[in-house]
C-alpha cells in the first residue's frame, strides 16, 4: 500500500464533489494562502536565512511575489473562469449554433518545488492550481529543510486537507508519491529528475508542466550602455549565489568592449558585494558541500580574473569571473548554478547566434544593444523560453508574462492567465440547435448531402 494513497483518496473524493470548481471555494484558498504568508512573513523569511543566508531583499521578494499572484486572480478570477464564445464556421451560427470553451480543473495536483526559491516557487503554482480549481499536495525541497519544517508545521493550521495538504522528505517520498494517478504533476527543478518527473507521469498519461533550466546566454554587442547592462547582468548571475535557472550563465561580449566590460564588471562586483564577499549580508551561500565542491571545481585559476576563493564547509564560493573562457572550459559543459561567470568574446553576432542555436535550449536568454536590427536578428533566430533585451531576470516575475521554458529547458507555461490555463482542461463544445434539420444519416442515396454538408463550410 503506497504511503500515501488515502492522503490523495481524501483530496480525490472531495474533487469529486464539484466543490472545488465552484468561485467561492476558489477565492477562499486563495484568501487562506494570502493569510498563510502574511500572518508568517518574518518567520519565513528567517527560515530562508537559515537554510542558505538568503539575504534580506530576496527573503522579501518569496513573500511579494506570490501575494502579486494571489492579488492578481481574486481580481481576475471571475473572468477566467466565464466560459468563452468562438467562432465556428459561419453557416452553423446562422442556423443557431455556437462554440464554447469550458474552463475545467485537472483534479489532484502534485506540485513538487525546488530549494532555490523555496517558498515562491513552490506556492507560484499552487495559486495557480488553486484559482483553477485543483485541490493541491506540495512537496516542498527536503534541502531547505528549515523552510519545509515550516510548511509542514503551517499549512494544517490554514487548509483543509482535501484542499491543501504536505508531504516532506527526500527521493524515497517523491518516488512513492510519483506512483499515484495524478490528475495534473507541476514539477521545477533539475533537468535530470524532469526526465524522472515526466517517465513516471507517462505511466498514468498525467499532463505536466515541467519548469528546468539550462546554460542561459547572454549577449553584449558594441551599442550596449555598459554602466546599465553590467549591473544588471551581474547581479541576475549572482542572486542567491548563482543558483536560479534564469541567471546568465555566460556572457558573449564584443571583442570591442570586452576589456572595458570586464573592468566595470569587476567594479560592480565590488560595489555589490564588497572587497570580501563572504562578509557581505547580501550573499548567499550554496545549498550544500557538494554543490559547492562542484562549481568550485569550474574554477580555472589562470582564467581568474575577479575572486576565486571557496570554502566547502561554509559553502561559499566567491563571486568569481573568468575571463577568457571558451566552450571548452569546465563552466560551459552545463548550467553552473552558482557564483562562477565565463566571460567569451566575439566578433561576428552571426556566427555566435548559429553556435547558440545548435546548444541545448535555454530557460532564458538576455541581450543588451542599442541597435535593433541585431535585436531583432537574436529574437526571431534563437529559440529560448523567454528573457530580456536591456534587462535580466526580471521578466519572470510579471503575472502577464507566461513563464517557462522549451525543449531541454522544460514544458508549459505558466503565470497570470497561461498559469490558469496551464491547469486547466479547455473543454470545447458546440451547442447544437435543438430544433435544426440536419439530416447527414445513411442512408444517402438521393440526398443533397452537399447541401447539408454546407453549414460547416
Amino acid at each position: 500500500m503506497n504511503n500515501y494513497q488515502s492522503l490523495f483518496d481524501t483530496q480525490k473524493e472531495f474533487f469529486y464533489t464539484d466543490t472545488s470548481k465552484t468561485y467561492e471555494w476558489r477565492i477562499e484558498q486563495l484568501t487562506r494562502l494570502e493569510k498563510f504568508l502574511t500572518d508568517n512573513q518574518k518567520v519565513f523569511c528567517e527560515a530562508l536565512k537559515t537554510d542558505f543566508n538568503k539575504p534580506p531583499f530576496e527573503q522579501l521578494f518569496e513573500i511579494t511575489v506570490p501575494l502579486g499572484a494571489i492579488k492578481y486572480y481574486k481580481e481576475n478570477l471571475q473572468k477566467l473562469m466565464t466560459p468563452e464564445q468562438v467562432e465556428i464556421p459561419k453557416g452553423l451560427e446562422e442556423t443557431g449554433n455556437k462554440g464554447m470553451i469550458y474552463k475545467e480543473p485537472y483534479g489532484v495536483t502534485l506540485v513538487i518545488g525546488p530549494f532555490n526559491a523555496p517558498v515562491l516557487l513552490l506556492l507560484e503554482p499552487a495559486i495557480a492550481a488553486l484559482s483553477a480549481g485543483n485541490p493541491v499536495v506540495l512537496k516542498p525541497a527536503n534541502t531547505t529543510p528549515t523552510v519545509a519544517r515550516l510548511f509542514a508545521e503551517l499549512i494544517p493550521k490554514y487548509f483543509e486537507p482535501e484542499a491543501v495538504t504536505i508531504v516532506t522528505g527526500g527521493r524515497e517520498e517523491i518516488t512513492e508519491l510519483l506512483k499515484l494517478p495524478f490528475d495534473f504533476i507541476f514539477f521545477t527543478g533539475s533537468s535530470a529528475v524532469g526526465k524522472v518527473v515526466m517517465r513516471a507521469a507517462a505511466e498514468n498519461l498525467t499532463p505536466i508542466v515541467l519548469e528546468l533550466g539550462g546554460q542561459n546566454p547572454t549577449i553584449v554587442d558594441e551599442t550596449a550602455n555598459l554602466d546599465i547592462a553590467v549591473d544588471r547582468i551581474l547581479w541576475g548571475h549572482m542572486a542567491i549565489s548563482g543558483q536560479w535557472c534564469i541567471a546568465p550563465g555566460y556572457v558573449y561580449v564584443h571583442e570591442s568592449i570586452a576589456e572595458e566590460f570586464i573592468d566595470k564588471l569587476k567594479k560592480s562586483t565590488i560595489k555589490m558585494y564588497g572587497e570580501d564577499p563572504s562578509q557581505s549580508p547580501d550573499f548567499a551561500r550554496m545549498i550544500s558541500e557538494s554543490d559547492t565542491q562542484r562549481v568550485a571545481s569550474y574554477i580555472i585559476p589562470e582564467k581568474v580574473v575577479l575572486g576565486g576563493r571557496f570554502n566547502v564547509k561554509d559553502r561559499y564560493v566567491e563571486p568569481t569571473i573568468l575571463y577568457p573562457s571558451t566552450w571548452e572550459d569546465p563552466a560551459m559543459q552545463q548550467e553552473i548554478f552558482g557564483p562562477v561567470f565565463p566571460i567569451l568574446v566575439y566578433n561576428d553576432l552571426k556566427e555566435i547566434i548559429e553556435i547558440i542555436k545548435r546548444k541545448p535550449k535555454s530557460l532564458s536568454a538576455y541581450f543588451f544593444s542599442k541597435n535593433q536590427d541585431n535585436i531583432d536578428y537574436f529574437l526571431n533566430t534563437v529559440s529560448f523560453g523567454g528573457g530580456c533585451i536591456n534587462q535580466t531576470n526580471l521578466h519572470c516575475w510579471i503575472e502577464s508574462l507566461p513563464f517557462g521554458g522549451v525543449g531541454n529547458a522544460g514544458i508549459g507555461k505558466y503565470y497570470g492567465k497561461a498559469g490558469f490555463d496551464a491547469l486547466s482542461n479547455s473543454k470545447s463544445m458546440l451547442i447544437g440547435n435543438p430544433d435544426l434539420e440536419l439530416d447527414v444519416f445513411p442512408p444517402y442515396a438521393g440526398k443533397d448531402i452537399a447541401k447539408n454538408l454546407s453549414v460547416f463550410g
